[in-house]
């Protein structure tokens, strides 16, 4: 044997060839349909050909080898805040504006428009996430926006283009705007009402009106955006209020808005996030004064959906990722997709991806019909219930889906660790575990009729399955005493149950029995690869994906 003979590669998979995405993702076709965007068929070919091409999943790999670099200053020493980004994440940025992923539904709010948007932002972490960020907060503040109609009219037809323009100017000079959000400050963090940041009038006062803030932002989002939401406390206020900042004024100067410092964080490495300082940076208030968090709320709800489906598709992506290499891969004599136990554990894989996947199509449905009174109050309680649920679900699921892949998997170059560094982030942006299921309570508190739209979407698959049954009947014991320190099971048993309601009533045979017999039996294991014995296993890994059959 010569030196070179120890050189051949064998039982390694080959290199993902191009596919289209969604074409590959039957539950994500089901659902689209189900939930009334069949319609966006060809976009969302569209969307699914680009993630699943390789030359695009390269620029996901160099933008986050490559992350963003802050430049306080000009070469002659003039303030300018500005960050600087690899070619590659402007390429992600143009692609995603341009296939709908920032605002699109508000400019063309046709049936199913959000749905469509979700199952788009499903697909897109299989190239990159990092860069959802920025068209999150674009598309989730129109609502808040549109409280105050002044700034609306100004603002929303440059979010709502569909074009991405970088540059860094005033907005009437751009062909797009993006937007971000600065809320949490080092004291307090989620509780945003411990904020300390000052308003001071500069024309009076008054919703529309502008103020000058002083204060500094622990954590702001896509800082390198036109325009930023933000709380602070008008005169001796315990409330904060809403403001609208932008990077550049009205007479073209720019903004006060300097960022210290970009956070070194654990993933979403193409995306920037900083800490900035207001020092009389001008503000627009939007609504009224000491209503801050209920206006921004507004936005947090866009943005808890995003989170749901970004973890979404984080489950799908580890899936896929694990389902090529067990297919190509030999050990013990047989390819390991063929070896009962692996079978098990991707079989485990797709069932929570399509679970994942049902939960964030239905919740999108809820964002097309804001006047139907039972969506909307179904919206309030299942939007924590989604978010807490299936991003607690992303870090374990991430880890199976890399163990799969053995010691390749923890190589960088497989993409599967930054696939783990991501997977905890939605859990923390826009609410904690823990938050989530507080909101929960205070929605069983305040909005009732809450809580009676979700019974009705469960009531939907009663008698399908006993085990089905047996965990409602669970979930309606904890709701008849509802504790703070029992919230985390009160909401992971409705997160389950509705679930399951959708697999059930939606949901292929196969993996709805696989989710019900794994998820709601007392007697299921806890870790991924424990599903019960004598289930048929095969339709559910065709379904994951085809080359496992």
């Amino acid at each position: 044997m010569t030196t070179a003979d120890t050189h051949q590669v064998e039982n390694q998979p080959p290199p993902r060839p191009a596919v289209d995405a969604y074409d590959r993702d039957p539950a994500l076709r089901e659902g689209i349909v189900r939930e009334g965007a069949g319609w966006a068929d060809d976009q969302l070919h569209a969307v699914g050909r680009l993630v699943g091409d390789p030359d695009w999943a390269e620029r996901g790999r160099q933008a986050n080898e490559h992350p963003p670099e802050l430049r306080t200053h000009d070469r002659y020493g003039h303030r300018i805040d500005e960050i600087r980004y690899h070619p590659a994440y402007h390429e992600l940025m143009r692609a995603g504006i341009e296939h709908g992923l920032a605002a699109r539904p508000w400019a063309d709010p046709g049936k199913g428009a959000h749905v469509a948007r979700a199952a788009k932002y499903v697909l897109w972490p299989q190239i990159d996430s990092g860069t959802l960020c920025p068209m999150t907060m674009t598309y989730a503040v129109v609502p808040s926006l549109r409280l105050q109609p002044e700034l609306a009219a100004r603002w929303e037809p440059h979010v709502t283009t569909g074009v991405y323009d970088p540059g860094a100017r005033p907005v009437e000079d751009k062909a797009g705007a993006l937007f971000g959000m600065a809320m949490t400050e080092k004291q307090g963090g989620s509780d945003v009402r411990t904020n300390s940041t000052a308003a001071v009038p500069l024309e009076g006062g008054g919703p529309g009106s502008a103020y000058a803030l002083t204060g500094h932002k622990w954590f702001t989002s896509a800082p390198m955006n036109d325009a930023f939401l933000t709380l602070a406390k008008i005169g001796d206020a315990q409330a904060p209020s809403c403001f609208l900042v932008p990077r550049w004024l009205p007479d073209g100067s720019r903004n006060v808005f300097r960022i210290q410092r970009l956070k070194d964080k654990l993933g979403d490495r193409s995306n920037a996030s900083g800490e900035v300082e207001f020092a009389g940076t001008t503000g627009w208030l939007v609504g009224e004064e000491h209503r801050g968090v209920r206006t921004i709320m507004e936005m947090v709800a866009a943005t808890r959906m995003d989170c749901v489906a970004g973890a979404a598709g984080w489950l799908r992506h580890g899936t896929s990722e694990a389902a090529w290499h067990v297919a190509h891969r030999a050990a013990f004599g047989r390819r390991l997709a063929e070896q009962p136990l692996m079978r098990n554990v991707l079989a485990d894989l797709a069932v929570e991806t399509e679970a994942a996947i049902a939960l964030t199509l239905r919740l999108a449905r809820t964002f097309d019909h804001a006047d139907d009174p039972h969506e909307t109050a179904l919206r309030r309680v299942l939007t924590p219930i989604a978010k807490y649920w299936v991003n607690k679900r992303a870090p374990a699921h991430a880890a199976e889906a890399l163990e799969c892949l053995g010691g390749n998997g923890y190589v960088e170059e497989s993409g599967m660790p930054r696939l783990f560094r991501q997977s905890p982030l939605n859990g923390i942006w826009e609410g904690s575990g823990n938050v989530q299921c507080l909101d929960v309570l205070r929605a069983m508190r305040r909005n009732p009729e809450s809580l009676d739209a979700l019974a009705e979407e469960l009531a939907g698959a009663a008698g399908a399955d006993p085990r089905f049954d047996a965990m409602l009947t669970r979930a309606r014991e904890r709701l008849a005493e509802p504790t703070e320190a029992g919230a985390r099971v009160l909401v992971e048993r409705l997160a389950l149950a509705i679930q399951g309601a959708l697999l059930l009533q939606h949901g292929d045979p196969a993996v709805a029995d696989a989710f019900v017999a794994s998820r709601l039996d007392r007697d299921a294991g806890l870790a991924f690869g424990t599903l019960p014995d004598g289930l048929d296993l095969q339709p559910i890994l065709d379904r994951a994906a085809p080359e496992l059959a």
